[in-house]
């Protein structure tokens, strides 16, 4: 069982009541007040304790006899590979994030081991069956998607509502001084619909640069003070000059610094631990001590200190916004207050803004139930060896559908899917020992195809293109790292390498395999032993990029990101600029681009 909240916890008391008697469940979160009024397994003497330690617990009150084991741990870490998916009759996921869900039925397609899925949102539920060559698996189909954008020059110039401050908050200010100011979170949308909206594109990113060069005084004493200064006065004072956006809106006003600091005196502020600071709303002198505490580069759980800490080792390295770490919701709460403050808005309790922020949709504890429940039922019928009779069921109050719970069969897995029509396959070899060009000569390319024992290769023909979970790091035209140990590469146990080839005598045998990495520690040189169903499918023209496959006919794509490449190439730099050579095939001549 994957994850321990509003699911899981009805899950977990209904499986150990219904007989299961031989259960692990897994969970990395810890408990939040918030948790309390659905996950009824916990109490708030549990408040900070591990979700998945506490469900055992209280679930082995209802059932003595039953066997739970409990992991307090991300369903992404190695220990979890596929030997150990291939251990359960079946999988049960109790997740609310898409990532986490991907991976998971990644793992049991793989595995070869039936998954249910689950989920909730406010009175709707469903769960479904998937498993491999049977059920179509969660990847099959690509996910509506449903998240709500705002204009760009809304969330940075002319903000009208609390949500506008938190997106800013968020997605700009805390991705321009911690994160990847380019990454896309989806939520900001960039469009130019007029003349204006252009020129004030413009100016933000002005802005932003003012901002970027900001970030390199990370460290400094009076950092906050600088941070503070620029995004709640001068950045308003340069708005304020822009009349036209002042005509059909309320003029902000900027923050003085010293102004604020001195009306602070005598100021005591809250317990960060009571109940107060996380469900009122903050007046203007905590807002402040928040910021600018939490923001401080001496403050011992500052998100600077915490980011310089991380680029010790890491040079490159980036925060992202996690809604549950605390000096990250402290932080975009505090600044989005702030930012609301300026513009006249009214602000948010670190409560709202924490379910605003991280895109929460209300849970409802009936539908949990009803959902559990489901699950349990489908679980009967997978381990009587009746995959054949379940069907995915759904919860819907009103809407299309005429009953709260409507059923339909599952659709057959898509013949495209970039995650079960791939040939998948445990690896056993040792990773301090064999190089990558054991793994393409020995393991890819020699034997017969379609047939052999564990000692025998695929037998792979044509060009070989292999990824490992970092990118490219072999093809035709990119052989440098053939003579490097596996774990020189960051290949080791629970890695996962994706090959795929290009055989022109014959397109029936150009597939797309996935390698589960298995450390073989006593295996001599390339020994290796090589498990999974030997009858792979062709692979079609169109197979995801997902998968590491290219179409057929297309050379690697140009890769201009070091951490891409592995000790591979890049582009010679001239005067600073970055040469990029494209290759064109379908040309008569190659085509350079600069």
């Amino acid at each position: 069982m994957v994850g321990a909240g509003g699911i899981g916890c009805e899950l977990l008391k209904n499986l150990v009541m219904s007989g299961f008697g031989h259960i692990e469940v897994v969970d990395l979160d810890t408990i939040d007040l918030s948790n309390l009024n659905r996950q009824f397994l916990f109490q708030s003497q549990h408040i900070k304790k591990s979700k998945a330690n506490v469900a055992r617990e209280s679930a082995l009150r209802f059932n003595p006899a039953a066997d739970v084991k409990s992991h307090h741990a991300s369903i992404f870490e190695d220990r979890f590979d596929i030997g150990w998916f291939r251990s359960f009759d079946v999988v049960l996921n109790a997740l609310d994030n898409v990532a986490a869900r991907r991976h998971v039925n990644m793992m049991c397609m793989a595995a070869n081991v039936p998954l249910i899925e689950s989920g909730t949102a406010g009175y709707h539920g469903q769960v479904s069956i998937h498993k491999r060559g049977v059920a179509a698996c969660y990847d099959c189909f690509p996910k509506p998607v449903e998240r709500k954008t705002y204009p760009v020059c809304t969330i940075r110039s002319t903000p009208s509502e609390p949500i506008h401050c938190i997106v800013w908050a968020k997605n700009y200010l805390y991705s321009s001084l911690f994160g990847n100011p380019e990454d896309d979170t989806g939520e900001i949308d960039n469009a130019q619909r007029s003349e204006t909206e252009a020129n004030e594109i413009k100016e933000l990113k002005v802005e932003a640069e003012a901002l970027k060069k900001l970030r390199e005084n990370m460290g400094h004493a009076d950092y906050g003070k600088m941070v503070f200064e620029k995004v709640f006065n001068r950045d308003i004072q340069r708005l304020l000059g822009m009349d036209d956006l002042w005509k059909t809106h309320a003029r902000p006003t900027p923050l003085d610094f010293d102004a604020v600091r001195a009306a602070m005196a005598g100021f005591v502020p809250a317990d960060p631990a009571s109940l107060a600071f996380d469900q009122t709303v903050w007046d203007l002198s905590m807002t402040v001590h928040v910021f600018l505490e939490r923001l401080a580069a001496a403050s011992a759980k500052a998100l600077s200190e915490r980011l310089l800490e991380h680029r010790k080792a890491d040079a490159a390295c980036a925060l992202s916004f996690d809604k549950d770490d605390e000096p990250s919701l402290n932080f975009v709460t505090a600044a989005a207050n702030l930012r609301a403050r300026c513009f006249h808005i009214a602000a948010r309790s670190r409560f709202d803004v924490k379910q605003m922020a991280g895109n929460i949709i209300p849970a409802i504890a009936t539908t949990n139930a009803i959902v559990a429940g489901m699950i349990v039922m489908l679980a009967f019928k997978v381990l009587a060896g009746a995959i054949g009779a379940c069907k995915n069921t759904f919860v819907q109050y009103g809407g299309e559908r005429t009953h709260l719970l409507s059923s339909e069969p599952f659709a057959p897995p898509s013949a495209d899917c970039s995650v079960c029509s791939v040939g998948s396959f445990v690896l056993r070899i040792n990773t301090a020992t064999a190089t990558l060009r054991d793994v393409v000569d020995k393991v890819v390319a020699s034997g017969t195809f379609g047939a052999g024992s564990g000692r025998d290769g695929l037998g792979l023909c044509g060009e070989i293109t292999v990824q490992s979970n970092a990118g490219l790091i072999h093809d035709v035209e990119f052989d440098d790292n053939l003579g490097m140990r596996l774990d020189e590469l960051g290949i080791r146990h629970g890695s996962k390498l994706s090959i795929t080839n290009e055989d022109d005598a014959d397109a029936s045998r150009n597939v797309a395999v996935a390698l589960f990495i298995e450390h073989w520690d006593t295996a001599a040189g390339a020994e290796f032993e090589l498990v999974g169903d030997r009858s792979i499918k062709p692979r079609p023209n169109h197979t995801h990029a997902a998968a590491g496959a290219h179409a057929a006919g297309a050379k690697r794509p140009v890769v201009d990101d070091a951490a891409a490449d592995p000790k591979g190439k890049r582009p010679r730099v001239d005067d600073g600029i970055d040469a990029a050579i494209v290759l064109d095939d379908d040309a008569d001549d190659d085509v350079a681009v600069l």
